[in-house]
């Protein structure tokens, strides 16, 4: 597992002295950790990691020698200056469930023949104990047709006993439009088409 080198952060230097010197800001949170522990990683060593990992993602965290076990809860990315501002961590403790997110990540979509294949949620909520986290759900559009969705409860995830999905099943993933209808409306053209299934 990835490895991310930070320490403790003095918080009589304000965050932003901080980040024009380099350093990318944090906290970490945990049910053993009173409050939170703010933290400062280099920019660039941060970079590197999230470049894999998003929001969702475990990793260790090095907190000058102590070797933490953590789950990305939050990341700040500043567009306008084009960099990461701030990270922040929850440790995790091996007996405990911790709410996360996975990623929704599509395989294929250029390789799609007819209609367009639009993303409705891009992650989806769960939570599991840390040794069943899941970072990403793959899912091959390759052949999607239009009217086609794929639902929550369509993904493996849905049927992982050691995981207890917080979105609803019955909500839609991915759907596959006709070219020129908004994603809204082929949302809705979608459901109705499985109301009339389910009939």
């Amino acid at each position: 597992m990835d490895t991310l080198k930070a320490e403790k952060r003095d918080l009589s230097t304000k965050a932003k002295k901080l980040r024009r010197e380099g350093y990318v800001t944090g906290n970490i949170i945990g049910r053993e950790i009173e409050g939170s522990i703010p933290i400062q990683m280099e920019a660039r060593e941060a970079e590197r990691i999230l470049k894999t990992k998003k929001k969702g993602g475990q990793l260790y965290l090095d907190v000058e020698g102590q070797q933490m076990d953590v789950l990305i809860k939050e990341i700040h990315y500043n567009a306008a200056l084009k960099r990461y501002d701030e990270v922040d961590f929850q440790a995790l403790v091996s007996t405990e469930k911790v709410h996360s997110v996975a990623e929704v990540i599509l395989l294929n979509h250029e390789k799609v023949q007819n209609g367009i294949v639009q993303t409705v949620l891009s992650e989806i909520a769960y939570k599991a104990l840390p040794s069943a986290l899941v970072e990403t759900i793959e899912i091959n559009v390759e052949n999607m047709k239009p009217g086609d969705t794929v639902k929550v409860g369509d993904l493996p995830i849905a049927s992982d006993p050691n995981v207890e999905l917080t979105t609803r099943k019955d909500a839609v993933v991915v759907l596959s439009a006709e070219p020129n209808i908004s994603a809204a409306d082929a949302e809705a053209a979608a459901e109705e088409a499985a109301d009339e299934k389910a009939k």
